[in-house]
Protein backbone atom coordinates (compact mmCIF):
# COMPACT_ATOMS: atom_id res chain seq x y z
CA UNK A 1 0.00 0.00 0.00
CA UNK A 2 1.14 3.44 -1.25
CA UNK A 3 1.17 6.69 0.74
CA UNK A 4 -1.49 7.51 -1.45
CA UNK A 5 -3.28 4.09 -1.12
CA UNK A 6 -4.47 5.51 2.43
CA UNK A 7 -6.84 7.36 0.87
CA UNK A 8 -9.02 4.55 -0.56
CA UNK A 9 -7.74 2.04 2.54
CA UNK A 10 -10.50 1.52 5.28
CA UNK A 11 -9.22 2.25 8.03
CA UNK A 12 -12.59 1.51 10.33
CA UNK A 13 -12.77 -1.98 8.89
CA UNK A 14 -9.33 -2.84 9.75
CA UNK A 15 -9.25 -1.47 13.20
CA UNK A 16 -12.56 -3.90 14.13
CA UNK A 17 -10.72 -6.85 12.28
CA UNK A 18 -7.37 -6.38 14.55
CA UNK A 19 -9.50 -5.33 17.66
CA UNK A 20 -11.30 -8.46 17.33
CA UNK A 21 -8.27 -10.66 17.35
CA UNK A 22 -7.43 -9.05 20.74
CA UNK A 23 -10.99 -9.90 21.97
CA UNK A 24 -10.32 -13.61 20.90
CA UNK A 25 -7.45 -13.88 23.34
CA UNK A 26 -9.87 -12.17 26.40
CA UNK A 27 -10.69 -14.60 29.15
CA UNK A 28 -13.80 -14.47 31.45
CA UNK A 29 -12.19 -12.88 34.23
CA UNK A 30 -11.40 -10.29 31.72
CA UNK A 31 -7.57 -10.81 31.66
CA UNK A 32 -5.82 -11.11 28.38
CA UNK A 33 -3.47 -14.26 27.43
CA UNK A 34 -0.69 -12.82 25.68
CA UNK A 35 -1.35 -15.26 22.14
CA UNK A 36 -3.92 -18.14 21.25
CA UNK A 37 -5.35 -20.12 24.21
CA UNK A 38 -4.14 -23.58 22.37
CA UNK A 39 -0.73 -22.06 21.49
CA UNK A 40 2.04 -24.45 22.35
CA UNK A 41 5.03 -21.63 23.18
CA UNK A 42 3.66 -20.78 27.11
CA UNK A 43 2.43 -17.85 25.79
CA UNK A 44 -1.59 -19.14 26.92
CA UNK A 45 -0.48 -16.99 30.26
CA UNK A 46 -1.56 -13.83 31.15
CA UNK A 47 1.48 -11.57 31.58
CA UNK A 48 1.17 -8.30 33.23
CA UNK A 49 2.89 -6.07 31.00
CA UNK A 50 0.90 -7.95 28.04
CA UNK A 51 -2.24 -7.34 29.57
CA UNK A 52 -1.77 -3.63 30.14
CA UNK A 53 -0.62 -3.07 26.20
CA UNK A 54 -3.56 -5.22 25.12
CA UNK A 55 -6.02 -2.60 26.93
CA UNK A 56 -4.38 0.08 25.15
CA UNK A 57 -6.13 -0.74 21.38
CA UNK A 58 -9.62 -0.66 23.63
CA UNK A 59 -8.59 2.79 25.13
CA UNK A 60 -8.40 4.83 22.24
CA UNK A 61 -11.50 2.72 20.45
CA UNK A 62 -13.18 4.11 23.19
CA UNK A 63 -14.33 0.66 24.63
CA UNK A 64 -13.65 1.40 28.16
CA UNK A 65 -15.68 -1.56 29.79
CA UNK A 66 -12.75 -3.73 28.66
CA UNK A 67 -10.27 -1.56 29.99
CA UNK A 68 -12.41 -1.48 33.29
CA UNK A 69 -12.65 -5.46 33.27
CA UNK A 70 -9.10 -5.91 32.78
CA UNK A 71 -8.11 -3.31 35.50
CA UNK A 72 -10.39 -4.69 37.93
CA UNK A 73 -9.31 -7.93 37.57
CA UNK A 74 -5.74 -6.82 38.18
CA UNK A 75 -7.23 -5.35 41.36
CA UNK A 76 -8.08 -8.81 42.29
CA UNK A 77 -4.86 -10.58 41.50
CA UNK A 78 -3.20 -7.94 43.62
CA UNK A 79 -5.79 -8.58 46.46
CA UNK A 80 -5.21 -12.76 45.94
CA UNK A 81 -1.57 -12.02 46.51
CA UNK A 82 -1.56 -9.26 49.39
CA UNK A 83 0.12 -10.95 52.09
CA UNK A 84 3.29 -11.63 49.42
CA UNK A 85 3.44 -7.96 48.86
CA UNK A 86 3.00 -6.70 52.48
CA UNK A 87 5.55 -9.06 53.15
CA UNK A 88 8.19 -7.65 50.61
CA UNK A 89 7.08 -3.67 51.63
CA UNK A 90 8.52 -4.69 54.91
CA UNK A 91 11.73 -7.40 54.18
CA UNK A 92 13.15 -5.93 51.04
CA UNK A 93 13.01 -8.99 48.58
CA UNK A 94 16.20 -10.36 47.88
CA UNK A 95 15.62 -13.61 46.11
CA UNK A 96 13.41 -13.39 42.74
CA UNK A 97 10.61 -15.49 43.41
CA UNK A 98 9.50 -13.26 46.91
CA UNK A 99 8.74 -10.10 44.24
CA UNK A 100 5.19 -9.46 42.72
CA UNK A 101 5.42 -11.79 39.61
CA UNK A 102 5.12 -11.31 35.94
CA UNK A 103 2.79 -14.31 34.85
CA UNK A 104 -0.39 -15.35 36.09
CA UNK A 105 -3.16 -18.22 35.15
CA UNK A 106 -5.82 -16.06 33.67
CA UNK A 107 -8.23 -18.14 34.93
CA UNK A 108 -7.42 -18.87 38.50
CA UNK A 109 -5.05 -15.90 39.09
CA UNK A 110 -2.51 -18.03 40.49
CA UNK A 111 1.71 -17.33 39.97
CA UNK A 112 3.34 -19.80 37.32
CA UNK A 113 6.50 -20.72 39.39
CA UNK A 114 8.91 -21.17 36.87
CA UNK A 115 12.22 -18.91 36.62
CA UNK A 116 11.25 -16.85 34.01
CA UNK A 117 12.82 -13.48 34.37
CA UNK A 118 10.00 -13.03 36.73
CA UNK A 119 11.44 -9.90 38.43
CA UNK A 120 9.42 -7.07 36.39
CA UNK A 121 9.42 -3.65 38.01
CA UNK A 122 8.38 -1.97 34.80
CA UNK A 123 4.88 -4.39 34.62
CA UNK A 124 4.41 -3.58 38.50
CA UNK A 125 4.29 -0.16 37.23
CA UNK A 126 2.01 -0.69 34.11
CA UNK A 127 -0.42 -2.28 37.16
CA UNK A 128 -0.84 1.29 38.98
CA UNK A 129 -0.61 2.91 35.62
CA UNK A 130 -3.68 1.14 34.14
CA UNK A 131 -5.57 1.20 37.51
CA UNK A 132 -4.96 4.46 38.19
CA UNK A 133 -5.39 5.80 35.06
CA UNK A 134 -9.05 4.68 34.42
CA UNK A 135 -9.63 6.75 38.02
CA UNK A 136 -8.29 10.05 37.22
CA UNK A 137 -9.69 9.99 33.62
CA UNK A 138 -13.44 9.36 34.76
CA UNK A 139 -13.49 5.52 34.25
CA UNK A 140 -13.23 4.40 38.09
CA UNK A 141 -12.44 0.57 38.96
CA UNK A 142 -11.55 1.32 42.65
CA UNK A 143 -14.98 0.58 44.77
CA UNK A 144 -14.04 -0.27 48.43
CA UNK A 145 -11.63 0.51 50.99
CA UNK A 146 -9.58 -2.69 50.86
CA UNK A 147 -9.32 -1.72 47.06
CA UNK A 148 -8.08 1.75 47.83
CA UNK A 149 -5.29 0.05 50.11
CA UNK A 150 -3.89 -2.32 47.37
CA UNK A 151 -3.09 0.69 45.43
CA UNK A 152 -1.49 2.08 48.25
CA UNK A 153 0.27 -0.91 48.58
CA UNK A 154 1.99 -1.02 45.48
CA UNK A 155 3.11 2.56 45.81
CA UNK A 156 4.77 0.83 48.89
CA UNK A 157 6.13 -1.91 47.28
CA UNK A 158 7.72 0.46 45.06
CA UNK A 159 9.47 2.41 47.13
CA UNK A 160 10.42 -0.42 49.12
CA UNK A 161 12.36 -1.93 46.32
CA UNK A 162 13.65 1.29 45.72
CA UNK A 163 12.69 0.86 41.95
CA UNK A 164 15.02 4.00 40.89
CA UNK A 165 18.19 1.90 41.42
CA UNK A 166 16.78 -1.33 41.18
CA UNK A 167 17.63 -4.23 38.69
CA UNK A 168 15.35 -5.56 37.23
CA UNK A 169 14.70 -8.38 33.92
CA UNK A 170 12.21 -5.66 32.53
CA UNK A 171 10.24 -5.68 29.52
CA UNK A 172 12.25 -8.60 27.65
CA UNK A 173 12.78 -10.73 30.89
CA UNK A 174 16.47 -11.14 30.71
CA UNK A 175 19.48 -10.19 32.61
CA UNK A 176 19.13 -8.06 35.85
CA UNK A 177 20.36 -4.18 35.37
CA UNK A 178 18.96 -1.04 36.04
CA UNK A 179 16.55 -0.05 32.93
CA UNK A 180 15.17 2.81 32.16
CA UNK A 181 12.28 1.72 30.69
CA UNK A 182 11.40 0.12 34.04
CA UNK A 183 11.68 3.59 36.05
CA UNK A 184 10.16 5.08 33.11
CA UNK A 185 6.88 2.89 33.68
CA UNK A 186 6.91 3.54 37.36
CA UNK A 187 7.69 7.34 37.34
CA UNK A 188 4.37 7.74 34.93
CA UNK A 189 2.39 5.68 36.96
CA UNK A 190 3.37 7.39 40.24
CA UNK A 191 2.95 10.59 38.23
CA UNK A 192 -0.82 9.43 37.73
CA UNK A 193 -1.78 7.85 40.97
CA UNK A 194 -0.57 11.13 43.11
CA UNK A 195 -3.75 12.91 41.71
CA UNK A 196 -5.75 10.63 43.79
CA UNK A 197 -7.14 11.54 47.12
CA UNK A 198 -6.61 7.83 48.76
CA UNK A 199 -2.84 7.71 47.52
CA UNK A 200 0.52 8.75 49.29
CA UNK A 201 3.56 8.99 47.34
CA UNK A 202 6.77 9.07 49.90
CA UNK A 203 8.29 12.43 49.53
CA UNK A 204 11.32 12.33 47.00
CA UNK A 205 9.84 9.08 45.40
CA UNK A 206 9.17 10.62 41.90
CA UNK A 207 11.93 12.89 41.91
CA UNK A 208 14.38 10.09 42.82
CA UNK A 209 13.19 7.75 39.21
CA UNK A 210 13.44 11.09 37.27
CA UNK A 211 16.98 12.09 38.61
CA UNK A 212 18.07 8.22 37.12
CA UNK A 213 16.47 8.39 33.95
CA UNK A 214 18.07 11.66 33.66
CA UNK A 215 21.45 10.02 34.02
CA UNK A 216 20.65 6.63 31.77
CA UNK A 217 19.16 8.03 28.74
CA UNK A 218 18.76 7.52 25.93
CA UNK A 219 20.86 4.63 26.80
CA UNK A 220 18.33 1.72 28.36
CA UNK A 221 21.49 0.21 30.41
CA UNK A 222 24.73 0.79 30.94
CA UNK A 223 25.58 -1.90 28.96
CA UNK A 224 22.89 -1.32 26.06
CA UNK A 225 22.63 2.30 24.61
CA UNK A 226 19.83 1.22 22.15
CA UNK A 227 16.89 -0.82 22.79
CA UNK A 228 13.03 -0.99 21.21
CA UNK A 229 11.90 -0.84 24.74
CA UNK A 230 12.52 2.60 24.95
CA UNK A 231 9.86 3.22 22.77
CA UNK A 232 7.95 3.26 25.98
CA UNK A 233 9.18 6.14 27.47
CA UNK A 234 7.62 7.90 24.35
CA UNK A 235 4.29 6.18 24.34
CA UNK A 236 2.75 5.51 26.51
CA UNK A 237 4.32 7.19 28.88
CA UNK A 238 5.95 10.11 28.06
CA UNK A 239 8.42 10.73 30.02
CA UNK A 240 11.83 11.74 28.08
CA UNK A 241 12.25 15.48 27.01
CA UNK A 242 12.22 16.72 23.78
CA UNK A 243 15.85 15.68 23.51
CA UNK A 244 15.88 12.14 24.75
CA UNK A 245 12.74 11.31 22.91
CA UNK A 246 15.18 12.53 19.44
CA UNK A 247 18.02 10.88 20.51
CA UNK A 248 15.88 7.22 21.07
CA UNK A 249 14.11 7.77 17.54
CA UNK A 250 17.02 8.37 15.96
CA UNK A 251 19.02 5.28 17.66
CA UNK A 252 16.05 3.41 16.93
CA UNK A 253 15.19 4.42 13.59
CA UNK A 254 19.10 4.09 12.46
CA UNK A 255 20.20 0.67 14.53
CA UNK A 256 17.34 -1.66 14.93
CA UNK A 257 14.61 -0.59 12.45
CA UNK A 258 14.34 -3.70 9.82
CA UNK A 259 11.66 -4.47 7.14
CA UNK A 260 9.55 -6.73 9.06
CA UNK A 261 9.57 -5.25 12.34
CA UNK A 262 12.22 -3.86 14.82
CA UNK A 263 15.07 -5.63 16.69
CA UNK A 264 14.78 -5.46 19.95
CA UNK A 265 18.11 -4.72 20.39
CA UNK A 266 21.37 -5.49 18.72
CA UNK A 267 22.93 -9.37 18.78
CA UNK A 268 19.79 -10.28 21.07
CA UNK A 269 19.31 -14.32 20.61
CA UNK A 270 15.69 -15.05 21.06
CA UNK A 271 14.52 -16.13 17.78
CA UNK A 272 18.23 -15.78 16.24
CA UNK A 273 17.96 -17.03 12.74
CA UNK A 274 21.97 -17.98 12.64
CA UNK A 275 22.14 -20.97 14.57
CA UNK A 276 25.99 -20.66 14.59
CA UNK A 277 27.12 -17.58 16.76
CA UNK A 278 23.48 -16.62 17.94
CA UNK A 279 24.78 -12.93 17.21
CA UNK A 280 23.40 -11.56 14.21
CA UNK A 281 20.25 -12.09 12.23
CA UNK A 282 18.15 -10.39 14.69
CA UNK A 283 14.64 -11.69 14.82
CA UNK A 284 11.92 -8.55 13.47
CA UNK A 285 9.53 -7.60 16.22
CA UNK A 286 6.09 -6.76 14.24
CA UNK A 287 4.93 -4.31 16.87
CA UNK A 288 7.93 -2.19 16.80
CA UNK A 289 7.02 -0.66 13.46
CA UNK A 290 3.28 0.00 14.58
CA UNK A 291 4.86 1.70 18.23
CA UNK A 292 6.71 4.02 15.26
CA UNK A 293 3.98 4.96 13.34
CA UNK A 294 1.96 5.95 16.71
CA UNK A 295 4.79 8.02 18.29
CA UNK A 296 5.31 9.49 15.15
CA UNK A 297 1.19 10.33 14.83
CA UNK A 298 1.42 12.02 18.07
CA UNK A 299 4.11 14.12 17.18
CA UNK A 300 2.09 15.58 14.23
CA UNK A 301 4.57 13.84 11.31
CA UNK A 302 2.12 12.83 8.90
CA UNK A 303 4.64 11.39 6.68
CA UNK A 304 6.49 9.53 9.03
CA UNK A 305 3.32 8.09 10.76
CA UNK A 306 2.27 6.96 7.15
CA UNK A 307 5.26 5.47 6.52
CA UNK A 308 5.52 3.34 9.43
CA UNK A 309 2.09 2.51 9.77
CA UNK A 310 2.29 1.47 5.36
CA UNK A 311 5.44 -0.79 6.52
CA UNK A 312 3.46 -2.01 9.75
CA UNK A 313 0.31 -3.50 7.42
CA UNK A 314 3.15 -5.71 5.75
CA UNK A 315 3.78 -7.50 9.05
CA UNK A 316 0.04 -8.44 8.83
CA UNK A 317 -0.16 -12.37 7.96
CA UNK A 318 -2.57 -13.79 4.83
CA UNK A 319 -4.55 -14.70 7.38
CA UNK A 320 -4.94 -11.29 8.89
CA UNK A 321 -3.26 -11.98 12.25
CA UNK A 322 0.05 -10.35 13.42
CA UNK A 323 2.91 -12.65 15.21
CA UNK A 324 5.04 -11.62 17.59
CA UNK A 325 7.84 -11.48 15.39
CA UNK A 326 9.71 -12.63 11.88
CA UNK A 327 12.74 -14.43 11.80
CA UNK A 328 15.76 -12.26 9.99
CA UNK A 329 15.01 -10.89 6.33
CA UNK A 330 12.54 -13.47 5.89
CA UNK A 331 8.62 -13.96 5.58
CA UNK A 332 8.69 -16.55 8.10
CA UNK A 333 7.08 -15.72 11.26
CA UNK A 334 7.69 -17.59 14.82
CA UNK A 335 4.31 -19.52 16.12
CA UNK A 336 3.28 -16.66 18.65
CA UNK A 337 0.30 -15.83 16.15
CA UNK A 338 -1.67 -13.47 16.90
CA UNK A 339 0.42 -11.83 19.69
CA UNK A 340 -1.80 -9.62 21.26
CA UNK A 341 0.35 -7.11 21.74
CA UNK A 342 1.64 -6.49 18.63
CA UNK A 343 -2.53 -6.49 17.23
CA UNK A 344 -3.10 -3.76 19.91
CA UNK A 345 -0.03 -1.61 18.71
CA UNK A 346 -1.55 -1.57 15.27
CA UNK A 347 -5.03 -0.92 16.42
CA UNK A 348 -3.66 2.38 17.76
CA UNK A 349 -1.72 3.08 15.21
CA UNK A 350 -4.40 3.09 12.68
CA UNK A 351 -6.75 5.06 15.35
CA UNK A 352 -3.75 7.46 15.82
CA UNK A 353 -2.72 8.08 12.12
CA UNK A 354 -6.39 8.13 10.72
CA UNK A 355 -7.63 10.85 13.38
CA UNK A 356 -4.13 12.76 12.11
CA UNK A 357 -5.25 11.91 8.42
CA UNK A 358 -8.78 13.71 9.66
CA UNK A 359 -7.08 16.81 10.89
CA UNK A 360 -5.15 17.21 7.83
CA UNK A 361 -7.66 18.09 5.11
Amino acid sequence: MSHSSFDTFNFESAIRWHLDQVRKLRAPTGLFTASAHDVATGYNKAWLRDIYFMTLGFKYAGEMDVVRDAAKALLQILAKHKDKITWAVHNKPFETWQYIHARYNPETFEEYWEEWGNKQNDAVGEVLYLIADCEVTGHPVVETDEERSLVQLLVEYLHAIEYWQDADSGIWEENQEVRASSIGAVVRALRTAQQLPYVSIPEGMIEKGVEALRKLLPRETQTRFCDLALLSLIFPFEVTTDEERSLILANVEYFLTRDMGVIRYRNDRYYNKNKIDGYSEEAEWSMGLAWLAIIYAKMGDKEKAEHYLERAGKTVNKDGLIPELWFSHTETPNENIPLGWAESMYVVALIVVQELRKRAV
